[in-house]
Formats: structure tokens, sequence, C-alpha cells
């Protein structure tokens, strides 16, 4: 298991007396990731997981617009688990399910995903900002978990900075990379071909790039027996604020297995 090094609720930021934590970042970037899965999950049903929900309020946002989809929220640390079913209970969504207690460096991810009280086969895994701010092995157990558990249509959608042929795709994200390298030599910002790699073994192929804001990536995963595409396409995400600020004032929220500096939250 991945300890914690810093988390929501210990930031100075309030917290709500039922136990609700803000991201701040979660009001800047949750429409454009919010499109991104709308343009998968759109005319489907079945259950959509978030690995490393943090505060839990992209899994109810999610929840609202997307009322057809069962969502799945996740965390391994005991207050984002607290909030995120405070934020649940507020939204009074009949769509999301209470949070699993997910450790991202144990491959199985949790007992539940094996019991018959968790989801069954999952239509989508979603985790943003996580990858760079953990170990590798949490990279491996998310990859190899969303193998096992996507169904055979399912989708993995990994968010965040990554470079691209081992070169960084903005100054400012090699400058972000630095920082963390320096805080904890097993963080970084990951090359897309090494998750590419993984994804290999786990019967995964990379099916799409999509460009968003601040410098960010959205990466898309399929089996490879059905994904369409044979290579990846790489596109613009269009409708977004490019005002959504820099990654180190904070954009990362959460991460199922570890915590990280605030100049790395969503």
């Amino acid at each position: 298991m991945v300890d914690y090094v810093v988390e929501f609720g210990k930031d100075g930021r309030p917290i709500e007396p039922d136990g609700r934590l803000d991201a701040p970042a979660f009001h800047r970037n949750h429409q454009p990731i919010r499109e991104v899965l709308q343009r998968f999950l759109a005319g489907k049903t079945g259950d959509v997981l978030e690995a490393g929900s943090g505060t839990g309020q992209h899994a109810v946002d999610f929840a609202g617009h997307m009322p057809e989809i069962t969502w799945w929220p996740s965390d391994l640390n005991e207050q984002h688990l607290k909030s995120i079913a405070a934020w649940r209970a507020h939204a009074q969504l009949s769509n999301i399910r209470l949070p699993l207690r997910i450790d991202l460096s144990d491959r199985a991810w949790c007992p539940e995903m094996q019991d018959g009280r968790g989801p069954g086969e999952l239509l989508a895994v979603f985790c943003a900002n996580v990858v760079h701010i953990a170990p590798w092995r949490v990279a491996e157990g998310l990859i190899a978990g969303a193998g096992r558990y996507l169904r055979t249509d399912g989708r993995l959608f990994l968010y965040g900075p990554f470079k691209r042929d081992g070169k960084h795709t903005a100054v400012s994200n090699a400058v972000f990379d630095a920082s963390l390298r320096e805080g904890n030599a097993e963080w970084g910002v990951r090359d897309i071909e090494a998750l590419e790699k993984l994804a290999t073994g786990a019967g995964l192929v990379l099916v799409e790039i999509i460009e968003m804001p601040s410098n960010n990536l959205t990466l898309v995963f399929g089996r490879c027996e059905t994904a369409l595409a044979t290579t990846h396409s790489v596109r613009p995400f269009a409708s977004v604020d490019r005002a959504d600020s820099a990654r180190h004032s904070g954009q990362n929220q959460s991460s199922s297995t570890a915590r990280w500096p605030s100049r790395g939250r969503k």
C-alpha cells in the first residue's frame, strides 16, 4: 500500500459540517472532462468506476449529467471516502453508489470487485491526475485492473499531463515534472509509450489521445479485440476554457493510493 503524503482537509480549505471537502480545480476542469466522457457514454448504460475520486465532486457532477450510468467513486484515504459519501448524500442521486476503498497498487483493487458487492463488468474506468503523483506500481495496478474488469466494449480514460516520445509537451510540464521528482523520486510525468506497454500487457490498446486545457491530455484505451483503430488518433478539445489554471497551482484532486502537494491537485 502506498502511503499518503498530503490529503484534502489538511490544506487549509474549509470542511463542511457533514464532511464534504472542496477541490478548487474541480470548478475549472469538470466541464471539459465531463464532455470527453459524454462522447463515449452517450446512449449507453452500465457501471463506470472513478479511480481516485478525492473529494467526490467529479463523480457527483458526472452522475447528475449522465443519469443512465451507474457511478462508482473510490479512494483509499478515509477522509476522502467520508467526503465522497457526504457529497453523495448531499446530491441525493440514485445512480451513484457508496465509495469503494481501492488501493490501486493492488491489481485486484478491492474485494468488492470480486464478491458481488461492487459493480459488474465496467463500461468505463476514469482516472484523473494520479499516475504522475504515485509510484509506478500504481500505474501498473490501475491498468491491470482495468484490463481485468472492463467489459468487451469498455474504455479506460486517463487524464493528466503526459510526455510524448520521451519529451514534455510544454515547458510548464517539464518544470512540474522536475518539482515532483525532487519531492519524491518515484513520482513524475509519465511517458505515453510506457503506459501503452502496460496496456498491451493488460489486453488494452491506446485508441485516442485528446488534447485538453492547460497542456493536459486524455488517453483513451480499449480492448485490443474491439478497439476500432489500430493506431490512435490525436485531436484537440475545442470547447474548453483556456484560462484553466496551470497545473502547479492546483489541478490534481486525488489518488486511490497517494497524496501530493497542492501544486499537483486537479
